[in-house]
């Protein structure tokens, strides 16, 4: 399945190379990738846990809102930039933490009790603001901005560097922890999880908790990218991120997934539209693109599944 990701990465690649190689041979459109993904990689990739457990989050746009909301609220009032931070990620931890002890208390379907979560996040953080948007450009915001998204090694937008950071400490936690083989049984075999002793309601409060806490930061990073933090912040975001997964190699039906994969597939659709639009295509065409890539991609992973089984 890796070595599939991998393939469709380079294959299209080299497709866009050829039919856009003005674009593609320029370093430009790389730095640009490395600024504008991140954006999603970072919520696509603790996603990975989450699907693997075999639950969804739909909710992670309007976590990143709240969170944001509380970092601006709490500089505002006491004009301490790292309390403002540290309640952002508080923020998004017990928020995602929120959705998890739901789904597993009540036993409801994560999509259906996500959905409404979403919109009671969003609603409060709209009625919080007022639904208007706060500035990030004073000052004293200067140092936490070029950390988050300032321009380092090479010119690469420091976002990039964050969710390499994402990856390599995600990866350690679910190959190489009690937790993380715990995340694989759950999604596996929730029946026989139980029976070897793994507490799976808990796994997977903690993997929305996980969730929750990069959703937060994330929305940290997006609006300190643009100096401005939107009341809207995350709309738009959510396709990208489970596309990522499910082009990661994820399974759909859990037990199976990479957070490697993930950030691969994040690459591979922060670029397609680049690529489609640089091709001189029509720009609209974009969502069909996107769509044949996740339908291929889930119909190889059944194949697989079905193949592995037998």
């Amino acid at each position: 399945m890796q070595f599939g990701i991998w393939g469709v990465g380079i294959a299209m690649w080299l497709v866009f190379v050829v039919t856009a190689s003005e674009a593609f041979t320029s370093k430009d459109i790389y730095l640009a990738f490395a600024s504008s993904t991140p954006l999603f990689a970072l919520m696509a990739i603790p996603l990975t846990l989450i699907v693997i457990t075999g639950e969804i989050d739909l909710s992670f746009p309007a976590v990143m809102a709240l969170s944001t909301a509380t970092f601006a609220k709490i500089y505002s009032g006491t004009g301490n930039i790292w309390l403002g931070f540290a309640g952002a990620l508080i923020a998004g931890t017990l928020s995602g933490y929120f959705n998890g002890w739901l789904v597993t208390y009540f036993a409801i379907p994560s999509l259906v009790i996500t959905i409404g979560t979403g919109f009671l996040f969003r609603g409060i953080e709209l009625a919080w603001m007022n639904g208007s948007g706060v500035g990030l450009t004073d000052k004293e915001l200067a140092g936490v901005s070029n950390l988050l998204v300032g321009r380092s090694f090479f010119g690469i937008a420091n976002q990039f560097w964050w969710a390499v950071l994402a990856t390599i400490i995600l990866w350690f936690v679910l190959n190489r922890t009690q937790f993380g083989a715990h995340v694989f049984l759950t999604g596996d075999n929730k029946t026989s999880a139980q029976l070897m002793g793994v507490n799976v309601n808990q796994v997977k409060r903690r993997t929305f908790a996980i969730m929750g806490f990069f959703a937060a930061f994330a929305g940290l990073v997006a609006s300190f990218e643009v100096s401005y933090f939107w009341p809207t912040l995350g709309e738009g975001l959510l396709m990208n991120s489970i596309a990522s997964v499910f082009l990661g190699g994820t399974s759909v039906f859990g037990g199976i997934g990479t957070v490697t994969g993930t950030f691969v597939g994040s690459f591979i659709i922060g670029a397609i539209n680049a690529g489609i639009v640089a091709s001189g295509i029509n720009a609209f065409y974009t969502q069909v693109f996107f769509g044949l890539v996740i339908i291929l991609s889930v119909i190889m992973q059944a194949v697989i599944s079905k193949k592995i089984k037998r």
